[in-house]
């Protein structure tokens, strides 16, 4: 199942972390596609807000991980966009400690077959003019996105 959902301002994506971050639980992973610019790290920004988190959250690029610790549940920040093999990806050692968290993974291509699970995957989208997302949901979620 496949939801479209677009988003015409900041806003509205904020929209949508407020919305789906209130479904998370410890354990799941949000795959966040999308081009560079797309809007996945201020989406991930917004999860954090939602979250408690009082740290400020940028993206991982150069660090490929960070973990923030401050709000009700970890959250775990991956950009996996430097990576090339699934060799580098487990030697960070993050499968031990995503059970504890959430999850968001920029660039999740290379992990899709290393992860246990996938709660939700997020294919960001901009033209240069227009942003959308669509919202793939796990079949636990499924019923929040019809």
């Amino acid at each position: 199942m496949f939801k479209k959902i677009d988003l015409l301002s900041e806003q509205d994506t904020i929209d949508l972390a407020a919305f789906v971050t209130p479904l998370l639980k410890p354990g799941d992973v949000l795959c966040l596609y999308g081009e560079l610019g797309s809007g996945k790290t201020f989406f991930t920004k917004q999860v954090g807000k939602f979250l408690s988190i009082n740290e400020e959250i940028d993206s991982p690029s150069f660090v490929l991980f960070k973990e923030y610790n401050s709000g009700r549940v970890p959250l775990y920040h991956l950009d996996l966009y430097r990576l090339r093999s699934e060799e580098e990806l487990l030697d960070l050692g993050i499968f031990d400690m995503i059970e504890n968290g959430i999850t968001a993974i920029e660039w999740p291509e290379l992990a899709e077959n290393l992860l246990p699970s996938t709660t939700l995957k997020l294919r960001f989208h901009y033209d240069g003019y227009d942003r959308w997302v669509v919202v793939e949901p796990d079949p636990s979620l499924a019923e929040f996105f019809e």
